[in-house]
C-alpha cells in the first residue's frame, strides 16, 4: 500500500493530461486558422436544419416503380452522401413514390449533384489497370501492366472497344494521375459519356482502370444471383459464384464481346461493371458465353457474392431521377428544443454539484473540477470530430452528454465512499486513499465497461438520430475513465497530503466524527485525531468496541454501527444487572461481548497505519 503511494507520480500523471488538452485545441485552433475547422460542433439537421430535396424516380421503360428499386435507389443516394464525407444525413422514402434527402447544414454544390443524379450500371472494357496511386511516368506504355503503344490522335472509326487508341494522351494523363487511395475519388457519380473512354477506380480503392467506350448497358441485365458453383458432374462445391442473365439483345451483344476479349491477353480480356462511375468488379473472360448466362467466380464470400449480386441487379433498375423540389428547412425541433434540453443538463449538473459539496464537504470541489474537465475535453473532441470526421451533433447526442454526468459523478461517489470506508477502519488518509482507489478502481472500470458495451450495441444495431445519443454516451464514459485515472486519483493523492484534509478537518468531509470513526484515528507525522468526543452516547466505564476496522473489516456501514449498538447495550446490560447483584461480578471484557475487542485495539491498529504508511 504504501509502495503504490510512494511509486505513483500525480503531477507527472496530472502533466501528462494538461499537454494532452493543450495538444487537442491546439490542432483545433490551428484547423480553424488554416483549414475548415470551426470553433464549434456541426449541428444535425434536427438542431441546425439544412437542404431538402424531393426526388421523383421515373422509369425509362414506363414500368412501375416498386418499393424495391427505391430502396436500393436510396441506398445509392445514401453510399454518394456518406463517401462525400456528409453525415446524419435523412434519406427516406415518402408514400412510396418520392424520396427525401435532408442534408444537414449548407451542403457543397458537388454534394447536391451528386444527389440529383441517376446512377448507372454499364459494361466497359479494360484498356489499362494499375495501383491505385498516381504514376510517376507519364509515358505510354509505362503502365504497371501492360505496355501498349498508344495513339496521341482519337481513334478511327470502325475500332472495337479494346482497341488501345481509346487511350488518348488526356485519357493517359489522366490515367497517371488519378489517386485511387483519396475518399474523394470513392465518392462516384457525375455520369460519363458512354463513347468515348473512362478512368475509374475500383470501389474499394485497390486499382485504377482505363476503360473503353460502353458495349453493354446494365439494364439489359434481368437477374442477378449469388450462390454455391456447381462443378461439371453436378455436385455442389463450397465456391461462391454470382450468376446473372441478359435479355435477348443483351445476350447477343455480351457474346460478341466475350468472343472478342477471349482472344486478347490480360488485362485487356477483361471486361469491367462500371456502377456510378466505380468498378464493382472487372472479371477475366476465358471463353465466348453465346447464351447471355454468365458465371462470375473468384474469391468470393457469401456475403461479397450476394452484395455483387444486388448491385447486377441494380444495373437493371431503369431509374432516373426528377428533382421535384429542392428548399431549404429549418430545425425540425428547434432551439426551443435545444434550448430545453440544455437546461434539462443544466438542473442535473446543479444537482449533482449541490449533492457532492453538501455530502463531501471541501472533497466535493473535486467533483465539480473533474465534470468541468470532462465537459471541456467533451467540448474539443466532438469540435476535433465534426472537423476531422465530419461528425455532426444532434439532440439525442445532446441527450447522451447529459447523461454523462450521473456517469461521470457515479464514479466519484464510488471512490470516495470507498476512502471513506478505509478510514472508518482506521487508515491515515494517504493510507486509505491509496486503498480506497485499488478497490474503487475494479468497481469503476465494471461499470464503465458496462456502459459502453451497451453504446457499442446500440450504435452497431440502431439507425438515426439514436446512433447518435449511443455515441456520445460511449464517448464521455472513455473521458470519464481518463479524467477518473489522470486527473482525480492524482489530485485525491495531493490532498491526502495536505494537512487539511489529512487531519480531518470538519470543513474536508473527511471528519472521524461525521464519518463515525470511533477512538483515536492516526493521521501520520505522529498526530492523532480523536473519533467521538467524551460527550459520547456510550458511557465511560462501558467497554470499548474498538475500532470498526478490527471489529468487522468487511461489513457495511450499516453494519457496523448495529454491530457498535449491540455490543454497548450489551455492555450496558452487563453493568446494570452487576449493580443489581443479581448475578454477581461481571468480567468487562466478557460484558462487551461478541462486538467488542479488547482495550489497546486501536493502538495497534494506528501502529500498523504507521508502518504501512
Amino acid at each position: 500500500m504504501a509502495a503504490n503511494s510512494r511509486g505513483s507520480r500525480p503531477v507527472r500523471t496530472l502533466v501528462t493530461l494538461g499537454v494532452l488538452i493543450v495538444a487537442l485545441f491546439a490542432a483545433l485552433f490551428a484547423g480553424v486558422q488554416w483549414s475548415t475547422a470551426t470553433a464549434t460542433p456541426k449541428l444535425a439537421l434536427d438542431l441546425e436544419g439544412g437542404t431538402q430535396i424531393i426526388l421523383t424516380p421515373t422509369t425509362t421503360d414506363a414500368s412501375k416503380v416498386t418499393s424495391s428499386t427505391i430502396t436500393q435507389a436510396i441506398d445509392i443516394i445514401r453510399q454518394r452522401v456518406d463517401s462525400s464525407g456528409v453525415s446524419e444525413a435523412q434519406i427516406t422514402s415518402q408514400g412510396g413514390n418520392n424520396i427525401v434527402v435532408a442534408l444537414p447544414g449548407k451542403p457543397s454544390e458537388a454534394t447536391l449533384n451528386l444527389v440529383r443524379e441517376s446512377a448507372q450500371m454499364r459494361f466497359r472494357p479494360v484498356l489499362m489497370t494499375g495501383a491505385p496511386t498516381p504514376t510517376a511516368s507519364s509515358t505510354p506504355g509505362s503502365g504497371p501492366t501492360v505496355a501498349p503503344t498508344l495513339s496521341s490522335t482519337p481513334p478511327a472509326a470502325g475500332t472495337d472497344p479494346s482497341d488501345l487508341s481509346w487511350v488518348t494522351p488526356a485519357l493517359k494523363a489522366e490515367y497517371d494521375a488519378l489517386d485511387c487511395t483519396k475518399p474523394s475519388n470513392l465518392v462516384g457519380g457525375g455520369g460519363d459519356n458512354p463513347d468515348v473512354g473512362l478512368v475509374a477506380c475500383a470501389k474499394d480503392g485497390s486499382a485504377k482502370y482505363a476503360l473503353g467506350p460502353v458495349e453493354i448497358e446494365g439494364t439489359e441485365i434481368t437477374n442477378a444471383s449469388s450462390g454455391l458453383k456447381t462443378g461439371a458432374n453436378g455436385v455442389v462445391t463450397n465456391e461462391w459464384v454470382v450468376n446473372m442473365t441478359f435479355n435477348s439483345a443483351g445476350a447477343t451483344q455480351f457474346a460478341k464481346t466475350t468472343a472478342r476479349l477471349a482472344k486478347l491477353t490480360s488485362p485487356l480480356n477483361r471486361f469491367a461493371m462500371v456502377l456510378d462511375r466505380l468498378v464493382i468488379s472487372a472479371p477475366s473472360v476465358n471463353e465466348t458465353i453465346p447464351d447471355g448466362r454468365a458465371e462470375i467466380s473468384g474469391s468470393f464470400t457469401r456475403a461479397t457474392a450476394a452484395t455483387l449480386a444486388n448491385q447486377l441487379n441494380f444495373g437493371a433498375l431503369p431509374l432516373t431521377f426528377t428533382v421535384q423540389s429542392e428548399n431549404q428547412v429549418s430545425a425540425t425541433l428547434g432551439t426551443e428544443q435545444l434550448q430545453k434540453g440544455l437546461l434539462a443538463g443544466l438542473i442535473g449538473l446543479v444537482l449533482v454539484v449541490g449533492y457532492s459539496l453538501l455530502q463531501y464537504r471541501t472533497l466535493g470541489l473535486v467533483t465539480v473540477a473533474s465534470l468541468a474537465l470532462a465537459a471541456v475535453i467533451s467540448y474539443g473532441v466532438i469540435t476535433l470530430l465534426s472537423w476531422t470526421q465530419g461528425y455532426r451533433l444532434s439532440l439525442p447526442g445532446v441527450a447522451g452528454l447529459i447523461v454523462a454526468i450521473g456517469i461521470t459523478a457515479d464514479s466519484f461517489i464510488v471512490y470516495f465512499e470507498r476512502v471513506r470506508d478505509e478510514l472508518r477502519d482506521g487508515r491515515t488518509l494517504v493510507g486509505a486513499v491509496d486503498k480506497g482507489w485499488n478497490r474503487a478502481r475494479r468497481t469503476i472500470l465494471a461499470s464503465d465497461a458496462v456502459n459502453f458495451l451497451a453504446a457499442a450495441v446500440l450504435y452497431v444495431l440502431a439507425v438515426g438520430g439514436v446512433r447518435g445519443f449511443a455515441f456520445t454516451l460511449g464517448l464521455t464514459t472513455l473521458i470519464d475513465l481518463l479524467i477518473v485515472f489522470t486527473f482525480t486519483h492524482p489530485v485525491m493523492m495531493l490532498l491526502a497530503k495536505t494537512s487539511f484534509f489529512g487531519d480531518g478537518h470538519p470543513a474536508s468531509g473527511l471528519d472521524p466524527r461525521r464519518l463515525g470513526v470511533r477512538g483515536a484515528r492516526y493521521v501520520g507525522r505522529g498526530r492523532v485525531v480523536m473519533g467521538e468526543t467524551a460527550s459520547s452516547a456510550v458511557p465511560d466505564d462501558a467497554p470499548v468496541v474498538s475500532s470498526l476496522r478490527a471489529a468487522a473489516p468487511t461489513l457495511t456501514i450499516a453494519e457496523r454501527r448495529k454491530a457498535a449498538a449491540d455490543a454497548a447495550a450489551a455492555a450496558q446490560a452487563a453493568l446494570a444487572e452487576g449493580a443489581d447483584g443479581t448475578s454477581g461480578a461481571v468480567d468487562p471484557e466478557d460484558a462487551a461481548g461478541s462486538g467488542g475487542t479488547p482495550d489497546g485495539e486501536p493502538a495497534q491498529s494506528s501502529s500498523t497505519e504507521r508502518n504501512e504508511s
